[in-house]
């Protein structure tokens, strides 16, 4: 089995659309098509250029299509709601016109959580009233991607916001319809929170509609969770890794992914920071060729 095989922005560091350290938009677009991905998602709303004639022309230029858009917003922040609304209609509004389906809703790190990722023990989790409203709102603009645009909204658990852990995952999950409500599946966020990505797919196969690819260094992560360094910096530490040298096991994905029958994209995500050594395209050729070894990308 092989799926079709896109990367992001954030593998060359993009995690905010006006952060000094980002490359040119253009220049994710060139080395993305030169280490030969097929796919290559929209980034932070605001960093590629916002007219989807544009955006279109630029991709078809390099042979690539766009994947999905994300929105990572403080879902769990009820004073920054209507801002997140208009991320939520601005990557939409990006997405539509090009055929790009997902929607990927991730809740954004927490000044109180930060610290703590990776670590379920110890963090601290919202009160009940304050998770209600995290539900509220993610279910909210999951009914405008559907009801507005006929996208797909996907939940994302990420390391060091307020959707991290498992359990954190499962409520967003169970409380929200799943005709509203997809999973995309992290491999190596999901590691970083403590908990099994192939069984989480399977556990959520029919709900998954998207993947992002990655792999992580636990060594790294015990020392970034002992030393409470914070997400960011356990990323210029290099705790998401070239693919095959981590601790994700590939080849239980690709099986769950055979068995499921699982026909959505596969997008390779190395989070890194702007302190991180090696090369963002080199990264994203051993990437591909490596998934090309264990027979994922097609």
């Amino acid at each position: 089995m092989s799926i079709a095989i896109g990367n992001a922005p954030c593998s060359w560091g993009v995690e905010f659309p006006d952060a000094a350290s980002n490359p040119p938009w253009q220049q994710v677009f060139d080395e993305a098509s030169q280490a030969g991905y097929s796919g290559i998602e929209l980034g932070p709303v605001g960093y590629v250029p916002e007219d989807p004639s544009l955006l279109a022309d630029n991709l078809a230029e390099r042979g690539l299509v766009l994947t999905a858009g994300v929105v990572f917003r403080p879902f769990h922040q009820a004073d920054a709601w209507e801002e997140l609304q208009q991320a939520v209609h601005r990557t939409c509004r990006m997405l539509e016109p090009l055929g790009a389906q997902q929607v990927v809703f991730i809740d954004s790190l927490s000044p109180v959580r930060s610290s703590y990722a990776g670590d379920p023990v110890r963090a601290p989790r919202l009160e009940p009233v304050e998770l209600s409203g995290l539900h509220e709102r993610i279910r909210t603009s999951a009914r405008i991607v559907r009801e507005e645009y006929g996208l797909t909204a996907c939940m994302h658990a990420h390391a060091g916001g307020c959707v991290e852990f498992a359990d954190e995952l499962d409520q967003v999950m169970d409380s929200i319809d799943e005709r509203l409500l997809a999973l995309c599946l992290d491999t190596g966020h999901s590691l970083y929170a403590g908990f099994d990505p192939v069984a989480t797919f399977r556990r959520y196969a029919a709900r998954t509609t998207y993947v992002h690819v990655k792999d992580l260094d636990t060594r790294i992560l015990r020392q970034s969770v002992e030393g409470r360094i914070g997400f960011y910096e356990a990323c210029n530490r290099g705790v998401f890794c070239q693919l095959g040298s981590g601790d994700v096991d590939f080849a239980a994905l690709k099986l769950a992914l055979e068995e499921a029958g699982y026909e959505g994209w596969g997008t390779v995500e190395q989070d890194r920071g702007p302190d991180t050594k090696t090369s963002a395209l080199e990264d994203a050729q051993a990437n591909i060729a490596f998934l090309r070894a264990v027979k994922l990308a097609a």
